[in-house]
């Protein structure tokens, strides 16, 4: 079987390796329209269970990945000079660089060679391959040509964010809070190296246009959020990669696949930032679309697999992670609360986490929080 791979990232990667490792007799061509070096953003973070999904059918990958990644088990909420921790919410981070680096590493291991530098601006250019795997991103070009077959929609979040980094390493994943004259931010910090920060600054539209960010440069923005994050950041610096303001788009398709064509990642969906979730979704419909083509005899029928299978369980994630966007849609009104009552607020705003549930999760928070309201 002939296969185009279109993107170079982590759902991209992933597939084309582990297609090839387990048909070594399979043609697989990967066209990555960037250089291999090059990405956008800084640390991506995991789940606790980061790898646990990957470990049973590849612990080479995790064995290769794990040892390069931070890990810390406990959430920190930062408002009006207060902080609170609440345990039990363990996560694990790495550079996005140097994940896609370990995957190149992987992909080339079994016999392919990624083709940098290689824009596919038409799927035209593809004939002759049995199967057409768009991991394309975003902006897919496959989702964008075909649009009415797939089904797709694309919204926005009234939010913005910019994406940064910073040398300060940061102890856990940590949300502060900060109000101004002008309106409220709100930055999510982890460290994901020994000596780096993804540090992604957030605030609603009313602050944005408060501040006047539309006219703002890329520089003239940063030295802002510097000056508004100064006493989180302590003396370091932001750290910029594209980091423009940007709305969160909400990506869905209907159909999974057109003909030949089928999307995974985020051409196919997307997950808000604050669930962490992008980039294991798009490793796992890998590992799903894989699964499907190796069940069934014909292309068709397991693309069908694949969607009917994986669909329920995306779909199902991407719920918790509107649920908790529409959190931060509103999280200069949270804000208000006292500490323990917004930090519960916060906690439990995908609608996933029940008091009984948090109880056995995060018990010392638990305890803070129940004492607090007992004394309110």
């Amino acid at each position: 079987m002939r296969i185009a791979v279109i993107g170079g990232g982590p759902g991209g990667l992933y597939f084309a390796y582990l297609w090839k490792k387990r048909h070594p007799d399979a043609e697989i061509d990967l066209f990555e329209q960037n250089a291999a070096g090059a990405t956008w953003g800084f640390g991506v973070v995991f789940s606790e269970q980061a790898l646990d999904f990957l470990r049973a059918d590849d612990p080479e990958t995790v064995d290769a990945i794990a040892p390069r990644m931070e890990s810390w088990k406990n959430i920190t909420l930062n408002l009006r000079g207060e902080s609170v921790e609440i345990d039990g919410v363990g996560f694990s981070s790495i550079g996005r660089l140097e994940l896609l680096t370990i995957l190149q590493q992987r992909v080339r291991s079994v016999g392919i060679t990624p083709r940098f530098d290689t824009t596919v601006q038409s799927v035209d250019e593809l004939r002759g391959y049995d199967l057409i795997v768009a991991a394309d991103g975003l902006n897919s070009m496959v989702r964008r040509g075909f649009e009415a077959a797939f089904g797709a929609s694309v919204t926005h979040s009234t939010n913005k964010f910019a994406w940064y980094g910073t040398t300060k390493p940061f102890a856990t994943l940590s949300q502060t809070f900060v109000a101004t004259e002008r309106g409220s931010f709100n930055a999510h910090h982890y460290r994901y190296a020994k000596d780096m920060s993804t540090f992604l600054v957030e605030c609603d539209a009313a602050t944005w246009a408060a501040y006047g960010f539309a006219d703002k440069s890329i520089e003239d923005s940063q030295a802002i959020c510097e000056d508004v994050f100064a006493a989180t950041l302590d003396g370091h610096r932001l750290i910029s990669n594209k980091s423009v303001w940007r709305n969160f788009p909400w990506i869905w398709n209907e159909r999974w696949s057109h003909g030949n064509m089928v999307l995974i990642g985020d051409a196919l969906h997307s997950a808000h930032f604050s669930i962490g979730s992008g980039t294991r979704l798009a490793i796992e419909d890998a590992i799903a679309l894989t699964k499907a083509l190796e069940t069934e005899t014909g292309i068709a029928a397991a693309l069908g697999r694949y969607e009917s299978e994986r669909k329920p369980i995306v779909k199902k994630l991407v719920t918790a992670a509107r649920t908790s966007a529409d959190w931060y849609e509103h999280f200069p009104a949270h804000m208000k609360r006292d500490l323990m009552d917004f930090a519960y607020s916060y906690i439990t705003r995908s609608g996933r986490i029940d008091d009984a549930r948090l109880r056995a999760m995060s018990p010392a928070f638990m305890a803070r929080y129940e004492a607090a309201k007992e004394h309110s």
